[in-house]
């Protein structure tokens, strides 16, 4: 990532879940939509955590780039919370 700004912005976003087996299922189902989120502003690391969570490590050049990859990962929370609530509405 190149360092033509005068900052970086950098932030941590944990998504935690009931079971590990549902956070497995949602962080392999974000894998192919991963590779969308690295740019040459901005770097987006995901891991999982032994108790139930997906950590995402967002480390951006400017504040739009930061914009874009923080939407994607509401967007792909949104689509996990409403897969969620149909299967438990079920």
């Amino acid at each position: 990532m190149s360092q033509n700004n005068s900052f970086s912005i950098k932030s941590i976003i944990e998504l935690q879940f009931k079971t590990s087996q549902i956070r497995d299922v949602s962080y392999n189902s974000f894998l192919p939509e991963f590779t969308k989120l690295q740019t040459k502003r901005s770097e987006v690391y995901m891991e999982k955590k032994d108790d139930s969570t997906i950590v995402f490590k967002i480390k951006s050049n400017d504040i739009t780039a930061f914009r874009a990859s923080i939407n994607e990962i509401i967007s792909f929370g949104k689509v996990i919370d409403n897969t969620l609530r149909i299967v438990d509405n079920s």
